[in-house]
């Protein structure tokens, strides 16, 4: 190709990775339902987008690697601490029974409908058992379901990529073998691979450890070190033994989000905007492989094969891992009803597909096709209808706000216990002994003391928080926390102002919400608050009262709306309002 040609690949495999993703946003579904047709139809277009001629040979260990850091960030994300009782035990059992009972039914549906050989059948089984973050993560953030069962299904979508893909390994080694020496043999093949995977991780582990526990390197260089042993450990990993890169790329992710000590400046903006551009650059230029022709002929037989494994494989999964588990009904259904196609099925059909058909195994060619059609069905599927389903089976969080209150003053208590008798579910956070102690005599939900540390360090989410308030004495504080804090709620991060321009090292200088606006900082409000001022609810239909200060709307179906120093929300009808009012005033 020439340069002007793969300038103009480049850019627009680019181009309609971001436009894909954020024309998905703004319609408001999952970006995979437009980045797949939109890699195809350029794909069918054009050859410029074709990464196969861009790129030549090194398009399949690019793909590798790239992967290998999506999995690391997946792994950034999960939390052992929360994995316990009956939730590890329906992971556990989605990851072993439900892989083995996916690959024979995908396996013997494949060869009966697409009229594949048994090689190329066992192939295509062993690529559609996964599933993985890259379709799971943002089906969860639309569905919002509860957090037991997020928890479950991002678990299971995080760590079945990396045992899908060691497991597609040692099948094709089989396969293009031509010789099957038994199941104790390919068992045998499995663990060395899991072994050099869990060696790497172990190496990369500690490199990490030194890099950023005993260097203590600063944001930039700490993201920059994790990705390159990241992409070292798991090149060298896939060098010795193939796909062993996933494994210990994922465990590596684990051990930072998990272990103690790590001074990991994780999923920051940076590796968060990294990983979303390498999701959509992958799945325009895998599907921009795959051509019209190839597709002949196979579209209805591939959909009988999604049938199989939307309406049979996955509830009889789902039934079996919640088998004598406290899962309610609900949970069960919708994770019966939750198993979208992924990045690495993509990258692993796109690997080995070629690979047998050149060594004339009967019917390898129809295992990329076959696999792009089922991830466009199932992400379609289950994108389009997992919303309604979990809203039918009562699994999805309220859609009212849950604000958390970080701050443990009077008045910040008051504030909180307003806010709950106006019906929203309010989390409190406070640092001093005697502080947490009032918020417990109020009755209000108190969160645990490293919420916030954990928020911050690690770039964790604050799970089922819609809005932080950050309400202490300290400016300085608020400020630094609600840039820490930044996406890690589902909502905004709001702050007080700074008492003065000139007051506080860093608040009169950082961006975020400001809170109620430059007359009513935390200074003047506990001053009011001292001089006899309380915090009241009251009607919107019923008028501010004079002296009153409006700090927050609830709106009737539960949406929290703040006074900010850039907008004030108008009231609407059935609306309550939170006042700052002389103690004379009456709610």
């Amino acid at each position: 190709m020439t340069t002007d040609q793969v300038l103009t690949g480049v850019g627009l495999i680019l181009v309609l990775a971001v436009g894909s993703q954020v024309l998905a946003s703004r319609l408001r579904i999952p970006a995979l339902i437009i980045l797949l047709p939109a890699g195809f139809i350029a794909g069918a277009l054009t050859s410029d987008v074709n990464p196969e001629l861009l790129l030549g040979a090194a398009f399949q260990p690019l793909v590798s690697l790239a992967v290998a850091v999506i999995l690391y960030d997946a792994g950034l994300g999960l939390e052992l601490s929360k994995l316990r009782g009956h939730t590890r035990r329906v992971v556990i059992r989605l990851i072993t029974w439900g892989v083995a009972i996916t690959w024979a039914f995908a396996a013997a549906f494949a060869a009966l409908l697409l009229g594949m050989s048994s090689g190329a059948a066992l192939m295509t089984g062993a690529i559609l058992v996964v599933s993985g973050p890259t379709v799971i993560a943002p089906l969860l953030r639309f569905v919002r379901p509860t957090e037991r069962l997020r928890r479950v299904l991002a678990w299971e979508g995080s760590l079945i990529d990396p045992v899908g893909g060691i497991l597609g390994a040692v099948v094709f080694a089989a396969v293009a073998a031509g010789v099957h020496k038994g199941l104790a043999y390919q068992f045998g093949e499995f663990l060395i691979t899991v072994g050099i995977g869990l060696a790497g991780a172990v190496i990369g582990v500690a490199l990490l450890w030194f890099l950023l526990r005993k260097l203590r390197l600063g944001e930039v260089l700490g993201t920059s070190a994790q990705l390159a042993c990241v992409v070292g450990v798991a090149a060298a990993c896939d060098i010795v033994r193939e796909d062993a890169g996933l494994l210990a790329a994922i465990v590596m992710g684990l051990a930072v989000a998990n272990m103690d000590g790590f001074d990991a400046p994780a999923r920051r903006p940076f590796f968060e905007t990294l990983v979303q551009l390498i999701i959509g650059v992958l799945f325009v230029s895998i599907s921009a492989t795959v051509t019209p022709a190839s597709l002949s002929h196979l579209v209805w037989p591939t959909l009988g094969l999604v049938a199989v494994l939307v309406l049979i494989t996955r509830p009889l999964v789902a039934f079996l891992a919640t088998l004598r588990t406290d899962l309610t009904r609900g949970e069960r259904e919708l994770t019966g009803w939750m198993a979208p196609r992924g990045i690495v099925a993509a990258a692993t059909a796109s690997t080995f597909s070629a690979q047998l058909a050149a060594k004339n195994v009967g019917g390898a060619s129809k295992i990329l096709p076959v696999t792009f059609l089922v991830i466009v069905a199932t992400v379609a599927v289950y994108g389009l209808t997992a919303v309604p389903v979990a809203r039918r089976v009562g699994v999805t969080r309220p859609s009212r706000t849950r604000p958390l209150l970080v701050g443990g003053q009077a008045w910040a208590v008051e504030l909180a216990c307003a806010l709950a008798s106006a019906g929203l579910d309010v989390l409190m956070w406070a640092g001093l002994d005697e502080q947490r102690e009032a918020v417990r005599r109020a009755g209000l939900e108190l969160a645990p003391g490293e919420l916030l540390a954990s928020a911050t360090a690690r770039g964790a989410e604050l799970e089922g928080i819609t809005t932080v308030l950050l309400l202490t004495d300290e400016d300085d504080f608020n400020a630094l926390a609600a840039a820490e804090l930044a996406g890690a709620a589902d909502g905004a991060v709001y702050r007080l102002g700074a008492r003065l321009p000139s007051h506080g090292v860093v608040a009169p200088y950082t961006g975020g919400e400001i809170l109620f606006g430059t007359s009513l900082t935390g200074y003047h409000i506990s001053h009011r608050y001292a001089a006899g001022a309380r915090i009241f609810t009251r009607p919107a239909d019923s008028g501010i009262p004079a002296g009153s200060d409006l700090l927050f709307l609830v709106r009737a179906n539960g949406i929290l709306a703040p006074v900010t120093q850039t907008s004030i929300p108008p009231p609407e009808e059935r609306d309550t309002m939170i006042l700052l009012s002389p103690a004379t005033a009456d709610s």
